[in-house]
């Protein structure tokens, strides 16, 4: 492979997804190289295209723009058996199918795993739903709110006396995606030594309940359900947000050295003799009082003082960013987290960026995100050989 070359150059991505968790997976494959056709519905498309304001100026929803980046958009009209023919050459082209109807739904369309392998041996099916395949819960539809609710992960986030919060992100969706772009990518390696596909099976709730890690592992060997701490951590003090004289910041000394490296630094000797606060153990079980004379101290002074305290004898402290200033940092910028693309509509449009970096092999956006049917000509033309009027004649039919 020469430098440049997307690690999945050559994979062929058929999406039926839509709304987040699909639709990160496929833009990470096409993030790697992978051509992805994005398959949408005739007049409307993804659901995430009307989300909004905001919009950009040809009404693009920046929702959408988010996650299809690096697709091409096909318009399919799925309820028609001219769709689904189409829907099967295509499969049998391609090398991945992901899709995330609700669970059955492709089988009641002919279209089960089984069906599908005899047309393209080798396909990598992958289903991403809110509960799986299986268990009394798999027909219900999945959405991210209510799976970071059923899946504890509310119950550990928020502060200590209110109410559950859930994160400002779809948690669960993006964990989803992430997972199943992982399992495609184990799928694919697994083709190359045995020539077999796989069929992956990829749940909402599965991928929330995963993320939970130390805080089911302490509930599993202590029997204590975990409580909430606000923005503290439950097993490591300090490890929290405290307010300077003008304003917050993030602190935490991870392990006992970096403790006493910063009480040295901020001459509180005492702080390493008091049985309390010497060791990390002690300090959980004393977080309250660790808490309370550390926000004694940091109120004394601006949150820039502490910073560069941290800064200059090598401890974990940052600010605490809103999302104008996370694009304004100096490492956010050397590390281009912010992109643009070209956009048909609308020119160059602002992107995040992959945040992959693999030198010999580089993701890249080589498409801004697509409007809605943007590429049927082109895909039809070069999977099929159809011509304009072709294409014309599927439209007027209310095929694409």
């Amino acid at each position: 492979m020469s430098a440049g070359e997307g690690l999945l150059q050559g994979v062929r991505v058929i999406d039926l997804t839509r709304i987040l968790a699909g639709p990160y997976c496929t833009m990470m494959l096409g993030d790697l190289g992978a051509e992805v056709i994005k398959i949408e519905a005739p007049g409307r498309g993804d659901d995430t295209r009307h989300w909004g304001p905001p919009f950009t100026e040809s009404g693009e929803a920046a929702y959408f723009m988010c996650v299809n980046r690096n697709k091409r958009s096909l318009t399919l009209n799925l309820k028609s058996e001219r769709g689904l023919e189409i829907l099967k050459d295509m499969i049998s082209q391609g090398d991945v199918l992901v899709e995330n109807f609700k669970a059955g739904t492709l089988s009641r369309w002919g279209l089960d795993y089984e069906m599908l392998q005899e047309i393209r041996p080798g396909l990598i099916y992958c289903t991403v739903t809110g509960y799986g395949y299986t268990g009394p819960y798999s027909s219900r539809p999945g959405y991210d709110f209510i799976v970071q609710a059923m899946g504890g992960f509310m119950s550990i986030n928020g502060p200590k006396e209110g109410d559950p919060h859930r994160a400002g992100v779809a948690i669960a969706d993006i964990s989803a995606g992430m997972f199943a772009a992982s399992a495609v990518l184990a799928a694919l390696y697994a083709r190359e030594r045995t020539g077999e596909g796989q069929r992956i099976d990829m749940a909402l709730l599965d991928s929330q309940i995963a993320l939970l890690t130390y805080a089911a592992s302490n509930y599993f060997v202590s029997g204590e359900t975990p409580a909430r701490h606000g923005n503290a951590h439950p097993n490591i003090v300090p490890y929290q947000s405290f307010t300077a004289r003008d304003g917050q910041f993030a602190f935490a000394a991870g392990n006992d050295s970096q403790w006493e490296k910063f009480c040295g630094a901020v001459d509180r000797p005492q702080w390493l003799h008091d049985e309390r606060f010497r060791t990390n153990s002690a300090r959980v079980q004393n977080r309250d009082l660790v808490a309370a004379a550390l926000d004694d101290l940091f109120v004394t002074r601006d949150a820039a003082h502490w910073l560069a305290l941290c800064e200059q004898i090598g401890l974990p402290a940052g600010p605490i960013n809103s999302i104008d200033r996370v694009f304004e940092d100096a490492q956010v910028q050397a590390r281009e987290m912010r992109v643009t693309a070209q956009h048909s509509e609308d020119g160059d449009v602002p992107l995040l960026n992959s945040p992959l970096r693999i030198p010999t092999a580089p993701t890249s956006i080589r498409r801004a995100p697509p409007t809605l049917g943007e590429h049927t000509e082109e895909v039809l033309a070069e999977m099929f050989g159809l011509d304009a009027a072709s294409v014309a004649a599927l439209r007027q039919e209310g095929v694409v």
